[in-house]
């Protein structure tokens, strides 16, 4: 079941087909997938090593340009057998949020202007922008460490302030890349759970990759990659 129809869908993936290299070298990464997720979704990417499901994040993030199909995000059709938006970066900007296994934050910025840094690319006011990036570390409950540089943060607290920060722009879709493989099985529950109330309250769609047993009950549903093909 593919789930939401394409009508209301925030994400819509039409027969997307992704290979690297060509002839003896060619690797097939993804073969006619087709799939939609739609808003308040948290929907889960499973599948074994070199199944697909990194290359399919990344095209859905619009990192990496697929080999023919069709992709909508967010009403807007970015992709129909060649991009249809000039301005990747910006749609990158407007549209996507992106959690990493890894928070990847930057050494020499505190939580709040780490934060904060997004909305400064997005053309925010230094003022406006920085109110944001409190607000949101607020909300994720790491108001406290505000001020604390990264190598001070303990793991639960850099992904919730990783969180905040692919929250700035207010996207509509999050794309989380083993969000939980770093934490324990108290901390992975907990960016469960706030993944889920973001996907409620902002009606965004979120898809998760992982590997993680722990919160494959979580799920609304889930894609099974294999070979670059969905399973039915």
């Amino acid at each position: 079941m593919q789930g939401p129809t394409f009508m209301n869908a925030l994400i819509e993936l039409r027969d997307i087909s992704k290979h690297f290299g060509e002839g003896e070298t060619r690797v097939d990464a993804l073969r006619e997938v087709t799939l939609s997720v739609g808003a308040g979704e948290v929907v889960g990417l499973l599948g074994p090593s070199g199944s697909g499901k990194s290359t399919l994040l990344n095209v859905i993030g619009c990192i990496v340009e697929p080999n023919k199909g069709s992709m909508n995000l967010d009403g807007e059709v970015v992709y129909a057998n060649q991009w249809l938006r000039r301005d990747l970066r910006r749609l990158r900007l407007e549209k996507i949020g992106f959690i990493f296994q890894f928070h990847n934050l930057l050494p020499f910025l505190d939580s709040t202007d780490n934060v904060a840094l997004v909305l400064h690319l997005a053309g925010y006011p230094k003022a406006d922008a920085r109110r944001r990036a409190m607000d949101l570390i607020e909300y994720l409950q790491v108001g406290h460490r505000r001020h604390a540089m990264p190598a001070h943060l303990s793991g639960g607290e850099a992904q919730r302030v990783a969180i905040a920060r692919a929250l700035a722009n207010r996207p509509r879709i999050i794309l989380a890349d083993e969000p939980t493989a770093a934490l324990d099985s108290e901390r992975a529950g907990i960016v469960m759970d706030l993944l889920r109330k973001l996907a409620a309250e902002q009606q965004a769609a979120i898809i998760a990759v992982t590997h993680d047993e722990k919160i494959i009950g979580r799920f609304d549903r889930i894609f099974r990659l294999r070979d670059g093909r969905l399973e039915s």
